[in-house]
């Protein structure tokens, strides 16, 4: 995902003439066609970027794209193509059931990564810079992680006579339940449906995942349990992709960029969208501070020494270790201008002396 992230903020340097910083403010405002060029040459570079990243992992050299066959198609050939390349060409039922996740997963909603698109397109910076901060936001496992700690959590669950123990500690907050439940579908996702079918294609090209047997008894479970219905906690898009992927071959750290190459599609379109509007404004998003009101500066001097708790001592979560070699390298007004404005409040109240 490193790859991917920097790939797209190094390709801005090879289409100056796609940079608003560099070919005015209104470029993309004023000229729809070098828009329309460039968010083409940006879905297409996607693919692409990808599967040089797995060929660099797999220590060979890149295959060139395509011109007959399908966006999904030519990111397996040019990931799995030998030096035989001319007459190899990826199973259909692989290229298709890749093709559908990919549609399933192109847009959803205003999430992280799309707000950091739309976020940082809103400065009217270049399309390719834009993606690199969204693919970084998605590259967080708490946006991206989704499918592959599905499959983290059926390895641990290991055997289908182990999922009854692991239900109960779900329960008792004692395990982490992923790939259940979505905070948009309150009953069920709708995706999962037609990704199940996706899995079933996928299970019979490739040979049955070993995970698949733990992960369909837990499905039914879980479905099963009072619990689970209750809370409306269904199988959702993670839950099969994961297993899908894993199906035909990805290593668990390349799902991120499995979720980024679709989701470009969808990014590029709410960038468009909020280019297009009138008069497109700069984000902002209010902060509200919640912290101490007017406080009086007290001179380093006169300070009681803080309290440290777990090897910070209060002042913006720093180890005692960095602020005592920053009091060596700074002197203490010097430091406490730069950390004071922001300071938290420390474990214990400072006191002032008092001077008789």
């Amino acid at each position: 995902m490193s790859v991917f992230v920097s790939a797209f903020a190094a390709m801005g340097a090879f289409a100056p003439e796609a940079n608003p910083a560099l070919q005015g403010r209104n470029l993309y405002i004023h000229d729809k066609a070098i828009m329309n060029k460039n968010i083409i040459r940006i879905i297409g570079k996607s693919a692409t970027v990808a599967a040089a990243s797995m060929r660099v992992r797999m220590n060979r050299p890149f295959i060139a794209p395509r011109a007959d066959m399908g966006f999904a198609e030519n990111m397996l050939y040019m990931m799995d193509a030998t030096s035989d390349a001319e007459n190899y060409r990826p199973d259909a039922r692989l290229a298709n059931a890749l093709e559908t996740l990919f549609i399933l997963h192109a847009d959803h909603e205003m999430n992280c990564s799309t707000a950091t698109m739309t976020h940082v397109g809103s400065s009217l910076v270049d399309p390719y810079s834009a993606v690199s901060a969204a693919a970084a936001a998605l590259y967080g496992p708490l946006h991206g992680g989704a499918n592959e700690a599905v499959i983290r959590m059926i390895e641990k669950i290991g055997k289908v006579e182990n999922i009854p123990a692991f239900i109960s500690a779900v329960k008792a907050k004692k395990e982490l339940l992923f790939g259940f439940g979505h905070r948009v579908y309150r009953n069920t996702d709708p995706r999962s449906k037609i990704i199940r079918e996706v899995a079933e294609t996928v299970f019979a090209a490739c040979g049955n995942e070993p995970l698949i047997e733990v992960a369909t008894a837990l499905k039914d479970a879980a479905l099963a349990d009072p619990w689970f219905v209750e809370k409306k906690l269904y199988p959702n898009v993670d839950y099969w992709s994961g297993l899908i992927y894993r199906s035909l071959g990805f290593p668990l750290d390349f799902f991120p960029v499995l979720f980024a190459v679709p989701r470009v599609a969808g990014w590029l379109a709410h960038w468009k969208q909020a280019i297009e509007a009138n008069n497109p404004k700069i984000w902002r998003p209010r902060q509200v501070y919640v912290g101490p009101r007017v406080r009086d500066y007290v001179p380093i001097e006169d300070r009681e020494e803080r309290e440290v708790q777990g090897g910070k001592e209060g002042i913006m979560g720093l180890p005692v270790c960095i602020l005592g070699l920053l009091k060596v390298w700074l002197n203490g007004d010097v430091l406490m201008t730069i950390l004071g404005v922001t300071a938290l409040p420390v474990e214990k109240k400072i006191r002032r002396k008092v001077v008789s």
